[in-house]
């Protein structure tokens, strides 16, 4: 059986033609990432492989400042019980986005992962993900253990991990968070999580809950995403079939509500640029691509000057409407990840359950019509 997780490195320029989408594919017997070189010129696709010798892998993120440093979640056995741990790893150089040594070879040995750190003791509970600061240096990560969150500062390149604060739900029952993200917004001190039908928004600073969305979804939620250009907005999907869309100032309401998939909603990503441009993945095996342009920050388009503008052409001006722009149906089976290139903003990436990547182009003519 095979189990897929996406990330993409977020470090990688702008005039560098391939694009890294590490890919990790899991089997019961050991783990294998996919390190995958996308060459946009020629239309290529490379590949190399790297082994992750600790266990099956349930989740991975790269480090948003060392592009040959990644953090999986991946499962262990202890004491007879079978415990979800975190870790700290690095690529072997040669292997490292925009480095590696000759993909194309389909004979090239796999190599091994170097272990940096662990993310703490089996003590907090089986961690669910590992999400790093956007900001700075790299050197802090949140880990979602159970109920606990974890801050972490990764010290002496990121060999050794200090536990520098936690907190954790209350409530009745057995709560667990489900996943997280950090928001780019307010200089990084904040992180949205989700636990059940919750989302629960925190201050690293004090790490005390700020908002609470109590029923964001009538079922689990399975992803988060904030806004990159919007610091109040954050977007969530969920196993109802819909993504919700939050202006955490007031979260008695969503802003907006997309149902367009029929299954569980496995993830949800803003374009890192052009914030009305929304991915979403689902177990329905599609992938949709949406223009919420009514609540993104360009809502009426790009600012003109009125006296550019002729009689006709200002009676023609209409606020542009939310849509859907594709729906891309090459998967066969359940997508359970999707991202944008953090090189092109045009360009982006989804995984399937069956472990196929596809890779797609937002379509020219929407391109031009955002840019122009």
């Amino acid at each position: 059986m095979i189990i897929s997780d996406l990330t993409v490195d977020k470090r990688v320029n702008v005039d560098i033609i391939s694009i890294p989408l590490k890919i990790i594919q899991k089997s019961m017997v050991i783990a294998h990432i996919h390190v995958i070189d996308f060459d946009d010129e020629n239309n290529i696709i490379n590949k190399n492989v790297l082994l992750h010798q600790a266990g099956e892998i349930w989740h991975i993120s790269a480090s948003p400042a060392d592009k040959g440093v990644l953090a999986t979640c991946y499962n262990k056995t202890a004491d007879g019980k079978v415990v979800t741990c975190a870790a700290v790893w690095r690529m072997p150089a040669e292997l490292e986005p925009g480095g590696h040594e000759s993909p194309e070879d389909a004979a090239s040995p796999a190599h091994a992962l170097e272990l940096l750190c662990h993310l703490g003791p089996a003590a907090h509970g089986s961690t669910a993900c590992v999400a790093w600061e956007p900001a700075g240096d790299g050197k802090r990560v949140i880990s979602l253990a159970d109920n606990h969150i974890l801050l972490w500062d990764l010290q002496e390149s990121s060999s050794q991990a200090v536990l520098a604060s936690s907190a954790s739900l209350e409530g009745k029952g057995q709560l667990k968070f489900t996943t997280g993200r950090w928001s780019p917004h307010h200089n990084c001190t904040q992180v949205a999580t989700a636990n059940d039908t919750a989302v629960r928004g925190w201050d690293t600073r004090t790490m005390s809950q700020i908002y609470c969305i109590e029923s964001a979804h009538g079922q689990l939620v399975r992803d988060l995403d904030f806004n990159p250009n919007k610091q109040y907005y954050l977007a969530s999907c969920g196993d109802d079939c819909r993504v919700k869309f939050w202006d955490t100032r007031n979260v008695t309401e969503p802003v907006k509500t997309l149902e367009e998939h029929s299954h569980w909603v496995w993830g949800v990503r803003y374009n890192h640029s052009h914030d009305q441009l929304v991915l979403t993945g689902s177990s329905d095996s599609r992938v949709i691509l949406s223009n919420m342009v009514s609540i993104s920050s360009e809502p009426f388009g790009h600012l003109v000057d009125d006296d550019d503008l002729s009689e006709q052409e200002e009676r023609s001006q209409e606020p542009p409407q939310d849509s859907v722009i594709a729906t891309y149906e090459e998967h066969e089976d359940s997508v359970y990840a999707v991202d944008w290139s953090s090189a092109d903003p045009w360009l982006f990436a989804s995984l399937s359950y069956d472990g196929r990547l596809v890779i797609n182009r937002v379509p020219r003519a929407l391109k031009y019509h955002i840019l122009l």
